[in-house]
């Protein structure tokens, strides 16, 4: 792998999603779970500069000593932070401040690797990589909440082609019972949360080629489904009514007909597309109305190699939690996933936001139950 290449291609790409963005747009925050795009662009280039620069770097000098406190997202190790709450709130640093902040980075960055480097910092620039990759992700998906929840309804961009347009033939995959290996055993980069390698023992189950449509959702929401509570966890029941839920996030009823907002516009649902932007609780009553369920993470794994996935990140029955042998990095980097093994929900595949070559069987996203900004949907298992 040439270091240098591929770290100026992925923080090329983070730049190249906030193109079509108005400077405005760089600062919103609707809510607490979507953060500016401009903390995103700041946030990575801080990590870089946190975890590789500043112990590596002969005479490394910050770029700014409040940017520590700014762009610090979770790591209490690291010191005292902006909460998150509090993101949108940062008119300053200045978009234009917080490129030049890009740049100043990069070019320390490309000095450093154009020497030989440590297998030490090889590891924390795969990191490096992958949390910007991760970060890649969030930032169009904020992008689209924060647009989307504009009552103009822009468009992020005319051109945007959803790479997941239409479900294929249905069918329920069989596999037979057996003690099965699950987590990543293969050549290159994965998260701690996929370590370690280990056996399951799984009953005989049967889970669908394909994801639930948005025509095969709209049947749950015209039977009903949001109003019968038989179908619903009593948190989930209780988030339904709280919150006055009726349809997916994004979609509207106007003149009788559905419309739901993509990066594209406002547009008409489009019936053969895989239902988005659900949470658990709505995966979960969807699958008691069809009297299925949602799979495992393992049963998910396992007959992942049977069907086509990464059109959405795909809800299952799985609480996330450590597994066996799962051990924490010293210092900050252990910091990264750890700490979030409770109360939140396992996701597997991955979806349009995700960045080419950041997807595999193995990924464990994971979110609490009542979120779907992110682009989540539904694969039914019994």
């Amino acid at each position: 792998m040439n270091f240098t290449e591929e770290y100026l291609h992925i923080r090329k790409h983070s730049e190249h999603i906030c193109e079509p963005l108005q400077t405005e747009d760089y600062v919103v925050q609707p809510i607490a779970d979507v953060s500016p795009p401009k903390w995103h662009l700041g946030h990575t280039t801080w990590f870089f500069e946190t975890f590789i620069l500043k112990p590596f770097a002969a005479e490394y000098k910050v770029f700014n000593d409040d940017y520590n406190y700014v762009f610090n997202s979770y790591y209490e190790t690291v010191g005292a932070r902006v909460i998150r709450t509090d993101r949108g709130n940062l008119s300053r640093p200045s978009v234009n401040e917080v490129y030049q902040y890009r740049a100043y980075v990069d070019k320390a960055m490309s000095d450093l690797l154009s020497c030989s480097i440590s297998d030490e910092i090889q590891e924390l620039l795969l990191l490096g990589f992958n949390h910007e990759q991760q970060h890649q992700e969030l930032l169009l998906t904020d992008i689209k909440y924060i647009l989307g929840n504009n009552p103009l309804f822009p468009a992020y961009s005319a051109d945007w082609k959803d790479k997941a347009i239409k479900n294929t033939s249905s069918e329920m995959i069989s596999i037979e019972e057996g003690i099965y290996e699950i987590g990543f055993n293969a050549e290159g980069f994965c998260f701690d949360n996929e370590l370690s390698r280990h056996k399951v023992y799984l009953p005989d189950f049967s889970i669908s080629s394909v994801l639930v449509t948005n025509s095969e959702y709209l049947d749950f929401i015209n039977a009903g489904g949001y109003q019968n509570f038989s179908y619903w966890h009593a948190e989930g029941w209780d988030w339904v009514n709280n919150n006055q839920i009726m349809a997916p996030m994004y979609w509207s009823q106007i003149d009788g007909a559905w419309y739901n907002y993509t990066l594209n516009g406002l547009q008409h649902i489009n019936l053969e597309a895989p239902v988005t932007h659900i949470s658990y609780y709505e995966a979960y009553a969807y699958a008691c109305f069809k009297g299925l369920r949602l799979p495992t993470e393992f049963e998910w794994e396992i007959a992942a190699k049977r069907f086509n996935w990464g059109k959405r990140w795909e809800w299952t029955e799985s609480a996330y939690l450590p597994y066996p042998g799962f051990s924490k990095a010293p210092g900050a980097i252990g910091e990264y996933n750890g700490k979030f093994m409770v109360n939140q929900k396992v996701l597997r595949g991955s979806s349009v936001a995700t960045p080419e070559g950041h997807e595999r069987i193995t990924y464990r996203n994971f979110f609490h139950p009542h979120l779907r900004w992110q682009f989540t949907g539904i694969r039914l298992a019994k």
